[in-house]
């Protein structure tokens, strides 16, 4: 590769949450894919998901490593002020997980259905604690206790907690539990405050995780930044996922002062699949996070960008019905991912639209978005 002039690279700003799914955007920058595509990718840790929107909304950020299910909260203004937004790619999958507390669980609750019993016998105040209040873990945390018979917003409260103090709040018995990404639930474990539910992949397996997000107006003023900026990350996700030993070394970045800053340990176990339950469940798991799959990770599918909007209406966060097909077009930018694709030689699926079965044996396959929002026993929308 030809010397880069560093003067000449277009300098990106992206925001990051400090969570192991931020990996492929770090080790762009740590690697150097970034510099191959005419780039600088200039990191910026955030305190929480509300400072990652407001910092796009601003321009402070050019784009962020971002809930999929914010993205569409902006889009459609949920909560705030409506701004339109742009996916670029997704940059992961499963790897996310709900935790209860170590008091819960030495009461038999460990799971949906224990936990379900015991709320029912134990009637009180619960909390469950989620990210944010559009995000991924809401709509996940709301679905997985929906699913056993409870009422998220009914038979507890729904608090929004930062990552980083998801543990600290379950230490302190603020919450009894929560559903975050990782190294958080395993960090619970370790820190012996709490146990592992269920992974995000049991509630839905293949599920998208974090996005690169950024305004529908910077990605049309600036199309060629953001198709070099998906490409680094395709690079870097690729690279990730070659080796053992190159997810071994991106847990060592990850944990480091300007990223995670917290034991290498604790990311590099669920990292590589490596499960610990915490109450003598040991595992390695098939559908642990993953951020390439040849590109199957990476595609900003439209059925995905719909669910959220069906969640988001289940739970009357949207009064009215959305054009589900309509907005997800809009956000998600195929053009654009498509034209870095072509660049990095990833592969690309035939159909913007996939198929998943939930925990709850439910289809989605984004057919009938209106009808899958209406079909739940519980809801409020």
């Amino acid at each position: 590769m030809a010397e880069i002039n560093v003067k000449q690279l277009r300098t990106v700003r992206i925001g990051f949450m400090p969570l192991t799914d931020c990996a492929s955007l770090v080790m762009a920058a740590e690697c150097g894919f970034d510099r191959q595509y005419g780039i600088r990718i200039v990191l910026s840790r955030e305190t929480s998901w509300a400072n990652v929107r407001d910092k796009l909304g601003s321009g402070a950020l050019d784009a962020a490593h971002v809930l999929y299910g914010l993205m569409y909260g902006v889009q459609l203004g949920i909560g705030c002020q409506q701004q339109a937004m742009a996916v670029l790619m997704n940059l992961s999958r499963n790897g996310q997980a709900v935790t209860l507390s170590r008091a819960l669980a030495e009461q038999g609750a460990v799971d949906g259905p224990s936990l379900a019993r015991h709320m029912r016998n134990a009637p009180r105040g619960y909390a469950f604690a989620h990210t944010f209040p559009t995000g991924n873990h809401a709509m996940l945390l709301y679905y997985w206790l929906a699913a056993h018979g409870i009422d998220p917003l009914r038979h507890a409260r729904a608090l929004t907690v930062p990552p980083a103090q998801m543990v600290g709040s379950l230490r302190a018995g603020m919450i009894d539990g929560f559903c975050a990404g990782e190294p958080w639930g395993q960090r619970a474990i370790d820190d012996g405050v709490g146990v592992t539910a269920v992974t995000s992949q049991q509630i839905w397996p293949d599920h998208p995780g974090k996005v690169l997000g950024t305004t529908a107006a910077f990605a049309g003023s600036d199309p060629g930044t953001c198709r070099a900026m998906i490409a680094a990350v395709l690079d870097a996700s690729r690279w990730i996922e070659a080796s053992k030993a190159n997810k071994e070394q991106t847990a060592t970045v990850l944990a480091g002062s300007a990223y995670l800053n917290t034991g290498r340990e604790a990311i590099a176990r669920r990292l590589v699949g490596q499960y610990d339950n915490g109450v003598g469940g040991q595992w390695t798991d098939e559908k642990a996070l993953r951020f390439h799959g040849d590109g199957e990770v990476n595609f900003p599918y439209l059925s995905d960008g719909m669910w959220f909007m069906t969640q988001q209406r289940r739970w009357g966060l949207l009064r009215d019905e959305p054009d589900y097909l309509g907005q997800a077009q809009a956000v998600n930018r195929i053009d654009l991912y498509r034209g870095a694709a072509e660049m990095t030689g990833t592969s690309v699926p035939s159909s913007p639209m996939r198929s998943s079965t939930l925990i709850d044996g439910l289809e989605w396959d984004g057919s009938d978005p209106r009808g899958y929002a209406q079909s739940f026993r519980i809801h409020l929308g």
